[in-house]
């Protein structure tokens, strides 16, 4: 689609992670810039937005749910990814769906504005702001494998980033024996 803005370069930097034709959940893609790019590249891709209209066209590439994130409940309960997608979105409601939807060594990527974007642009209001360290912390429990918090560039904006692995599920349940004393 012309205009769209280029994949995110945090997301190109680490699909290396991703199974080859593994399965994608991209959380409020909009027009799906990303959607795109990742099936372009053989991942299937499930696409969810509450725009129908930008939705309509991603048909065709990826599978598409037409979702109110923040007002409704969780549209996929019980499917689970390889890896689980989020730019330029926050909604901290939503931080359990995400971790339970990521399947065991599944990949979080995540890249959304944080506190400082006040004074760059859009969004400025504070519920849509991570404070300092709230991706980190967001991300208890998996494995990160990078986080960063700064400023970008083109155009100038305040983010934090994370990229974490979800453990296999039988590694939980040992670490947890063995701090119980077990």
């Amino acid at each position: 689609m012309p205009g769209l803005a280029p994949p995110s370069d945090w997301l190109q930097r680490w699909t290396h992670l991703l199974p080859a034709g593994g399965r994608v959940l991209d959380v409020a893609c909009g027009h799906g810039r990303h959607v795109r790019w990742l099936a372009e590249r053989g991942w299937h891709v499930t696409a969810v937005d509450r725009d129908v209209q930008a939705l309509a066209p991603l048909s065709a590439i990826a599978e598409t749910v037409v979702a109110d994130l923040e007002a409704g409940p969780w549209p996929l309960p019980g499917r689970r990814f390889d890896a689980v997608l989020v730019t330029n979105y926050l909604w901290r409601p939503l931080f359990p769906a995400l971790r339970a939807a990521l399947a065991d060594g599944g990949v979080l990527i995540y890249e959304t504005f944080a506190r400082g974007q006040e004074s760059y642009g859009r969004p400025s209001r504070p519920e849509f702001l991570l404070a300092p360290g709230e991706l980190l912390a967001a991300a208890s429990g998996l494995h990160v494998l990078a986080y960063e918090d700064g400023l970008l560039d083109g155009p100038t904006r305040r983010v934090q980033r994370i990229v974490a692995i979800a453990p296999p599920s039988g590694a939980l349940a040992l670490a947890g024996a063995r701090h119980s004393g077990s």
